[in-house]
């Protein structure tokens, strides 16, 4: 009677103990994606409305809060990336296209937040491995090997893009309902299967993995539908590649056009989903979605005047 009475303690406490990880660290058992703070969720809703700037100020508040945790710094890096990005707008052959530019001094301002995204997400996995530090890890790899694309500098994209790929795939393989390590996944299977014939010959020379277009679309349609942080970037770079890449117009707007509804002060968005409207010659519909973006106030203005520079640009040809 002793003995059972000792091993129902045992028992016991060891039920005791679970339930205390459990509600001290949810995310050390929960599986899926990160539960962001409301401080990140906060700032995500601004950024994918178009303000950047904005977005900065709670991100910057969660690194605060949380210095030694990577999220508040990749989130900070991502809303400096759209800034880049929208930097390099312009209109070619009738497509609204993201460009190159060369090196610039805010590139430094830029890297350094991944880089101490990179940094943190290692620093906490040496003391315990988890999918979702990966994912950080990861998706400051693909922040790094975004801006090396925009310079030209191949060779540093590649490098980058083949760590980010590995630090996705450890993710998954930790925690398989983590849809959010699909947004990176996709894009590099898509982006590898991209290539020409002889980039895909020096590929294998300089032993960069190959990718798959179909397996990256079902990994990106995943991700966008996986209720994750990076569900917009998904749903927008999948709208923009079916139509850069497989000039599918039609399904490409279909793709694109929630994220306007959803998020209708992102004058980027707008401004894409006009262009795939005059693409598929829905003149009307492209005209007042180009008047919808130019009457548009938005927050942060060196991007609000690129994009109604392009816009302009649109809608003279339309005319």
């Amino acid at each position: 009677m002793r003995a059972t009475k000792l091993r129902a303690g045992r028992c016991t406490a060891r039920i005791l103990a679970v339930a205390a990880v459990v509600f001290l660290h949810p995310s050390a058992i929960k599986a899926g994606n990160p539960d962001l703070p409301p401080e990140a969720k906060v700032g995500l809703e601004k950024l994918n409305n178009g303000d950047p700037d904005g977005a900065i100020v709670h991100f910057r508040a969660l690194q605060t809060s949380a210095p030694d945790h990577p999220l508040g710094y990749l989130l900070e890096g991502e809303a400096l990336g759209w800034k880049n990005y929208c930097g390099t707008l312009e209109l070619k052959w009738g497509m609204v296209e993201f460009g190159k530019r060369g090196k610039q001094p805010g590139d430094e301002e830029y890297l350094a937040p991944a880089e101490k995204t990179i940094r943190l997400a290692n620093e906490r996995m040496a003391r315990t491995e988890s999918a979702e530090m990966h994912l950080y890890a990861g998706l400051a790899l693909s922040l790094e090997a975004r801006l090396y694309g925009m310079r030209g500098e191949n060779r540093a994209t590649a490098h980058a893009g083949v760590k980010a790929r590995e630090e996705f795939l450890r993710a998954k393989e930790l925690d398989p309902q983590m849809t959010d390590a699909d947004t990176g996944l996709g894009l590099y299977n898509y982006y590898i299967d991209t290539l020409s014939g002889i980039v895909k010959v020096l590929r294998f020379f300089m032993g960069i993995p190959g990718g798959n277009k179909q397996e990256g679309i079902r990994q990106l349609e995943a991700a966008m539908s996986g209720g994750g942080f990076t569900a917009a970037d998904a749903r927008f770079y999948l709208a923009k590649n079916l139509r850069t890449y497989d000039q599918q117009y039609e399904r490409a707007a279909a793709i694109l056009e929630p994220l306007t509804q959803q998020y209708p002060r992102n004058s980027i968005f707008m401004l894409l989903l006009a262009n795939f409207n005059a693409e598929l010659s829905r003149k009307e519909k492209a005209i007042a979605g180009l008047r919808a973006v130019t009457d548009q106030m938005c927050c942060e203005v060196t991007c609000s005047l690129r994009v109604r520079t392009v816009a302009d640009a649109l809608m003279a040809t339309l005319k």
